[in-house]
């Protein structure tokens, strides 16, 4: 019987500290992952733009979770910290974990993945063993702190070629800046090997999606994962940058918070 019960308790211990924070509205917040969290091409020209982030932004038009929380918790007035880096894979979580932990981040948004799947062919996307490896990593780093992490999914990037094979504008960009090839290469194609590619880089980010969902499940009742909300969503080519026809726009970033922020933590009690 003790054999039996000493594991629970230890799963029980564990599970604390991840809900310290629990109850209580945050008052410092940090965004991790890669581009779109940095809000690239949301306001120039290749350039980050972290302003206008779904997660950590303090523009009106977007609407970000700090914009919301804010308006119920003055608290984290200006402690709103942004540590996404454009061309992030999740090899890069755990220092940017780190980072959210020496600045005492009490709420953490996690998106991370496409660049997993978005790069210049299908066998050079990251295992899923990998990923999953990268995920618990940087999630380990966080547990201590009792920091509440919301995990928002992978965007479904083959919807991205759905609605954009069929602009020229969007496939010149493509083509010539290299953009996700694993997907978007021969983007007009309907050979079965193209189809069938397509499929299988799909089915590697829903891959990731599914560890991100485990992984979060793991960290406790302080991690909310979005249900696969984000990689639901019904985006269109008006909410993606006329830079690259690949990250949201302004319009995309605003829709991004939205459907995030009520998957959240705080759409019943607003923090």
């Amino acid at each position: 019987m003790l054999k039996k019960i000493a594991p629970v308790l230890a799963a029980s211990v564990l599970l604390v500290p991840a809900a310290a924070h629990a109850g209580t509205s945050p008052t410092v917040m940090a965004a991790l992952g890669d581009s779109i969290s940095a809000g690239f091409n949301a306001c120039g020209w290749y350039v980050a733009c972290r302003s206008r982030s779904w997660s950590s932004g303090d523009n009106p038009k977007v609407d970000s979770h700090y914009l919301r929380l804010l308006a119920s918790e003055h608290a984290i007035k200006g402690h709103n910290l942004n540590f996404a880096v454009p061309g992030s894979t999740s090899a890069a979580l755990a220092g940017q974990a780190r980072q959210a932990v020496r600045e005492k981040a009490d709420y953490v948004t996690v998106l991370i993945g496409a660049q997993d799947a978005c790069v210049g062919s299908e066998k050079e996307m990251t295992p899923v063993p990998v990923f999953r490896q990268h995920i618990e990593e940087a999630f380990a780093v966080l547990r201590p702190t009792g920091a509440r992490v919301f995990v928002a999914s992978i965007p479904d990037i083959e919807r991205l070629w759905r609605i954009g094979k069929g602009n020229g504008w969007a496939r010149t960009f493509w083509a010539v800046g290299h953009i996700c090839q694993a997907m978007l290469a021969n983007p007009r194609s309907t050979a079965k090997k193209d189809v069938a590619r397509r499929d299988r880089v799909r089915e590697r980010v829903m891959d990731y999606n599914e560890q991100l969902r485990e992984v979060c499940a793991l960290y406790g009742p302080a991690c909310r994962y979005d249900g696969g909300a984000v990689f639901s969503y019904p985006f269109t080519l008006k909410q993606v940058s006329g830079w690259d026809y690949f990250h949201p726009n302004a319009d995309g970033q605003r829709a991004l918070a939205k459907v995030t922020y009520d998957a959240g933590f705080f759409r019943d009690t607003d923090a």
